[in-house]
């Protein structure tokens, strides 16, 4: 199985801990769009804060360098060509944008998922984050509940994904 997924979901709902679990079952690298962001944030002064303030710079930036030189794509392509060269089965690719998440499951034949935490407000303090919701997934999970509930979601996901890998990347 050699699978794309581009996750999403707002701040906090459990990204980061999705991706970690699935390493428990699959071999997993995960990516996010803003990587290199941060970096070149953090050489002009940012503090690594993921507060409101802070996430509009991000996002805002990302834009910039997206209209400017297609960078964050850039950084994606590269990174899809070394996976695919690599013995790991699932690339997660964090991205918030819809029109780029389009663009990534086209392209990579990627399937898409969103994280969702009713315990968690939806951060809307800049336009990635704002637009979360404004995509049709292929896939929903809910992590609404205990940390072992989510280990059995992320069980039955991977499980699900190698059952379908014959038409799958």
């Amino acid at each position: 199985m050699k699978q794309i997924i581009v996750i999403n979901g707002s701040a906090g709902v459990g990204k980061d801990t999705f991706c970690s679990l699935a390493k428990n079952y699959a071999q997993v690298i995960s990516i996010s769009s803003v990587d290199e962001i941060k970096q070149i944030a953090k050489w002009i002064g940012w503090n690594g804060l993921k507060d409101d303030k802070s996430r509009k710079f991000l996002s805002d930036l990302k834009m910039l360098l997206t209209e400017y030189n297609n960078a964050p794509a850039k950084y994606i392509d590269k990174n899809v060509k070394q996976f695919q060269n690599m013995a790991a089965e699932i690339l997660f690719i964090h991205v918030r944008e819809p029109k780029e998440i389009d663009i990534i499951k086209k392209k990579y034949n990627a399937i898409t998922v969103l994280v969702n935490n009713k315990n968690v407000k939806q951060n809307r303090s800049n336009a990635a984050d704002a637009n979360v919701h404004h995509y049709v997934y292929d896939y929903y999970i809910d992590n609404d509940g205990t940390i072992e509930e989510l280990k059995e979601t992320v069980r039955k996901f991977i499980t699900k994904l190698r059952g379908k890998s014959n038409g799958v990347n």
